[in-house]
């Protein structure tokens, strides 16, 4: 068949690849450009994405997510049309073809797809059938679907996935797609059981960008560890014997000024930010608020006008490459939220944003005020009304997303440096005053300095490049000498980190005092606990989920304050610039630390008074599919509520953060040098503080709780893999000063307390005996995320809980 027999009865769509759609057959063609004398045709890069998700925040495939974009090309092999991957992780800068060719051909490359040529122009041009390219599972969505141990495989069905012909969008630089994708497994899990209507068989929207190459105007910047900015790196096998093989630059839009030598100017193109139109106006425009404060930093690198945030118009597809979209994503529980990015892969230049914020969030930012102060002053628009307070948040999250798309990375070190950076996880900074509770200060409002001085290092023009390196050197010298601090995901998120300053969700510039402010906050908030933390008319079983937050609502403070203990005060630096040596933490503020810390554990602190108890009753869920069992503590005792369960997670929220092998590892380093509390000193306060009789028998019930507890992670701790000889002998030692403690009491107590410490010192000496007794299970600790989590989920610079 000629061209024309086949193109002639299509609809015809031009852009940067002509489309021809027939929808009667559901087919897609592409016309390419005749090939080259190598059979290559069209590159562009190439990104997938999902214009349809399924709603699941532990799965993610959520409506809006993308990838970041691989340079991808048509070529001619035989009758066959390929779809070839390139690979920019291994490449040459040279200008001769044969250095490049030598990179080339001692790495692989990657065949994506075939497909046969329909029919040849007689200029050249080819026509290619791309429905089932359209309709492979790009995304990795299979492999997702398949989520918790027992759950099937999905395999993707080929009779039930279809191009969407309707969808295709042509233009100029680049061509949209969509098709439907079909999984099925008969064995669901729980989350499509969840969220899809028939979990056997679950439907997707897959989505395609086909995007022009950038020209060669776009300057790279390089990537530079002190300013917290997100790069990427690769091998330059041309680089000079004297410099790394591994060149690293930083992600960034390509943003110029019409006059480069003026000190302002207007961009050529600004930086323009949509909002989901479908996110409810009150939430629409905190998101509009919130993601334009970037102006501010922008206008501080010398552009006017560069940066602006609208309301995404009516007929843009959200995924097309031309719109950096804000997406106001629903799930059925509250989830993640991401700022992602399409770049090209051989510069570092953005070239579309993708920020996912979940709506679920924002409600639980709301019960958690409401769980502090009461729903008197809910709806109310009062600067103590939770939904303003929540706004708020989601203003700080609209902004701190943005951010990653910008080309941010996190700064951990922000929130106990005067709020320096959106970048930071904030928790809201609530003070105790008079017996009650200040929200006033909950969330900052705008850039930080840290923030106007990441935007203006990553986006200041320089009209003479000889000048460049120097004039960063001295921004970062000018920022750090105004005491700024910046500390990366890799030094905060866990809780085992050692730096003081860097942590998530945490407060203050001193986190050992704002861990007793937090236990304050805590303490009023229980004491004044009640009916009136619910709206009228909501069940009182809604409690149970309104409770957790407010029992465990010192959980990442702790993470914070325990940080102090072998830890370390350092920053990043680069030779030559007179970088900090690092310093371990004061001994005095190591004991500060531990004190604070063992505070926490107080069965005092641990109690809740039985008007509390006696509200705490369960509720008919009435309907299938109700109920949010994961948002509450875990309970043993029936309609009771298991206050033994909760002070148990309490418990080891700090004993896990006081006993985290690598702490205790540094404790005993930091011993050697003279400058340490002394490991087996520690762990003798941590048993004397547990093991403190308290008066009241209920109280003496949760201290046998934290004892059991601290002895059983000292158990788990001796055997924990790869834990060096002196810090397992320590452990062991301190177990046996435990058995001895217990064994010379036994004739003084109660016999429910005889028989507690006789369990004990049965499992002390089976661990010291060699036969190391199988741990009890311990109840589950209900999700701090997404208001914050230690999660591997976590471990990324463009997510936030």
């Amino acid at each position: 068949m000629t061209w024309a027999d086949v193109v002639d009865p299509l609809e015809h769509r031009p852009g940067f690849i002509d489309l021809y759609l027939d929808p009667d057959a559901n087919a897609v063609y592409a016309a390419l450009p005749a090939p080259d004398k190598t059979g290559r045709t069209v590159r562009f890069i190439y990104t997938t994405g999902l214009t349809g998700g399924l709603g699941s925040n532990p799965i993610g495939l959520d409506r809006g997510n993308a990838s970041a974009g691989v340079i991808l090309g048509f070529r001619k092999i035989g009758e066959q049309i390929v779809a070839e991957q390139e690979n920019w992780r291994f490449r040459a800068s040279a200008d001769d073809p044969r250095e490049r060719l030598a990179v080339a051909q001692s790495f692989a490359s990657s065949f994506l797809w075939s497909g046969a040529i329909k029919a040849e122009h007689d200029d050249g041009r080819l026509l290619v059938d791309i429905s089932d390219f359209l309709t492979r599972d790009q995304f990795g969505i299979a492999a997702q679907l398949k989520h918790g141990p027992d759950a099937g495989d999905y395999s993707l069905d080929d009779k039930r996935s279809f191009a969407d012909v309707a969808s295709a969008l042509a233009f100029p630089d680049n061509i949209e797609l969509d098709s439907f994708l079909t999984f099925s497994t008969s064995k669901p899990n729980a989350q499509t059981y969840a969220t899809a209507p028939d979990a056997r068989s679950v439907t997707l929207i897959q989505h395609h960008s086909f995007v022009r190459l950038p020209d060669d105007g776009y300057r790279p910047r390089k990537f530079d560890q002190r300013t917290a900015n997100i790069g990427f790196g690769f091998y330059d096998y041309s680089s000079e014997l004297s410099q790394p093989v591994v060149q690293r630059l930083s992600r960034r839009f390509r943003l110029e000024r019409t006059d480069p030598v003026a000190a302002t100017s207007p961009a050529r193109k600004p930086i323009v930010f949509y909002v989901d139109p479908g996110a409810p106006k009150q939430v629409r425009e905190a998101l509009i608020d919130g993601a334009s404060w970037w102006a501010e930093g922008f206008e501080a690198a010398g552009f006017e006008d560069a940066y602006r945030v609208e309301v995404l118009p009516a007929d843009a597809h959200p995924l097309d490459v031309r719109y950096n979209i804000i997406n106001w994503v629903h799930r059925e529980t509250r989830g993640w939220s991401y700022g992602g990015q399409i770049s090209d892969p051989r510069t570092g230049e953005i070239l579309k944003a993708n920020v996912i914020l979940g709506s679920q969030r924002v409600r639980q930012d709301r019960m958690i005020f409401e769980g502090l102060a009461g729903v008197s002053e809910t709806g109310t628009g009062s600067a103590n009304d939770p939904v303003e307070i929540s706004l708020a948040r989601i203003r700080q999250l609209a902004a701190h997303e943005v951010g990653h798309t910008l080309g941010f990375a996190h700064n951990f070190a922000a929130s106990s440096n005067d709020r320096a950076s959106v970048m930071d996880y904030p928790a809201p900074y609530v003070r105790p005053v008079s017996g009650g509770l200040d929200f006033s200060q909950a969330y900052a409002v705008g850039l930080g300095d840290w923030d106007i001085f990441t935007v203006k290092w990553l986006y200041t023009e320089f009209p003479d490049a000889a000048t460049e390196d120097a004039a960063l050197d001295a921004m970062v010298a000018e920022a750090y000498g105004s005491g700024l601090r910046f500390t990366s995901d890799e030094h905060a998120r866990s809780v085992d980190t050692a730096h003081p300053y860097a942590s998530v969700w945490d407060n203050g510039a001193d986190a050992i005092k704002t861990l007793h402010e937090t236990m304050q906050v805590r303490q009023i908030a229980l004491r004044d606990f009640g009916l009136d933390r619910l709206a009228a008319g909501r069940p009182t079983s809604d409690l149970n989920a309104v409770i957790v937050p407010i029992y465990l609502y010192h959980r990442y403070q702790v993470a914070a304050a325990a940080k102090y203990i072998g830890g370390l005060d350092f920053g990043y630096g680069v030779t030559g610039a007179n970088p900090s040596p690092a310093t371990p933490v004061p001994v005095a503020d190591q004991q500060r630390a531990l004190d604070a810390l063992l505070a926490t554990l107080d069965p005092v602190v641990l109690d809740l008074p039985d008007r509390v108890l006696n509200l705490l009753t369960p509720g008919d869920v009435g309907y299938a599919g109700g109920g949010q069992t994961l948002e509450v503590f875990p309970s043993r005792t029936g309609p009771v509520f298991d206050l033994p369960s909760a002070a148990t997670i309490a418990a080891d929220l700090t004993l896990d953060a006081l006993l985290a092998p690598a702490r205790l590892e540094r404790v005993a380093a930091y011993e050697q040098r003279g400058i340490s509390l002394g490991l087996s000193d520690m762990l003798t306060q941590i048993e004397n503080s547990v093991f403190e009789r308290p008066d009241a028998a209920r109280h003496q019930a949760l201290a046998r709780i934290v004892q059991s507890r601290y002895v059983e992670a000292l158990i788990g701790l001796a055997v924990e893999p790869g834990l060096s000889s002196e810090v397992a002998s320590a452990v062991d030692g301190e177990l046996r000063r435990i058995e001895d403690r217990l064994s010379g009491r036994r004739v003084a107590r109660s016999d429910r307390e005889k028989q507690h410490f006789a369990r004990l010192s049965s499992r002390i000496r089976q661990h010291l005996e060699g036969e190391t007794p199988t741990p009890p299970k311990a109840p589950d600790t209900p999700p701090g995320g997404p208001i914050g989590s230690y999660s591997s989920d976590e471990l990324c610079w463009h997510c936030s809980p």
